[in-house]
């Protein structure tokens, strides 16, 4: 089945179970019907793709609206200390790339800040900024707030859902208490940092995600890896970059 130069399907037919259902002379007909039958599925494909977008475009909305979206640049970093000026300077160069990022820094000091700050200062400021705040998702249901899930994938959920990295597609994640994310999830979190791409719970679509993670933490995850607490090849993976705060 052919449209467009590419092949949208495949029509196949035998007589081994009967000799004389399909004859020679059924071809011409059969191909109409597979021309057909090409056009409808190519049609189905673009508006599953219709469909998608307009579900990540009202999912990227809600996600706006909600108050854990920031909003700002550096007007939200008060402070003109020799330290202050290092750290926004570090900041503006981090910007520029387009690494992960790991922000260290002891609990209050404004990681937050600092993460917001990296994102609109880079090439990806018109983009979505999405949070996900690692110690406050429950091992359960991590899988589906970060990868989504799809209908029916588990009791409760009636819709499917877009996941952080979903919607963070062109812009950043930023995930912050990385160190307390719990360690069945850690290993998926490995795989999309090397392909970005996943599958959402209970669907066989693979999707990919073009996003840049910053991560923040007041752990020592030197520290936790030196004993064995925390994966080494997640950590050097999460520290391309890693400003102190």
């Amino acid at each position: 089945m052919m449209f467009k130069d590419k092949v949208a399907g495949i029509l196949y037919h035998d007589n081994r179970l009967l000799n004389s259902v399909f004859k020679e002379s059924d071809i011409e007909l059969l191909s109409f019907y597979a021309a057909q039958a090409a056009v409808v599925l190519d049609n189905l494909t673009l508006r599953d793709e219709v469909r998608r977008l307009n579900e990540k475009m009202l999912d990227d909305k809600k996600y706006e609206e909600e108050p854990h979206y920031p909003v700002g640049q550096f007007k939200d970093i008060v402070g003109k200390s020799d330290v202050i000026q290092q750290m926004l300077f570090l900041v503006e160069q981090v910007a520029a790339t387009d690494a992960n990022a790991l922000i260290l820094g002891e609990t209050g000091v404004g990681k937050d800040l600092v993460a917001n700050a990296m994102h609109f200062q880079s090439a990806r400021r018109g983009k979505p900024f999405i949070k996900a705040n690692c110690s406050a998702l429950t091992e359960t249901l991590i899988n589906s707030e970060l990868f989504g899930h799809e209908r029916g994938a588990f009791t409760g959920a009636n819709n499917r859902r877009i996941g952080r990295f979903e919607l963070a597609d062109g812009g950043t994640l930023f995930m912050d208490k990385i160190g307390d994310l719990p360690l069945s999830s850690r290993a998926n979190l490995l795989r999309i940092l090397q392909s970005h791409e996943f599958e959402r719970v209970g669907g066989n679509e693979t999707v990919h995600s073009d996003f840049r993670l910053i991560a923040a933490t007041n752990r020592d995850l030197e520290q936790l890896v030196e004993e064995k607490s925390f994966r080494a090849d997640l950590y050097f993976r999460l520290s391309e970059i890693y400003p102190d705060v």
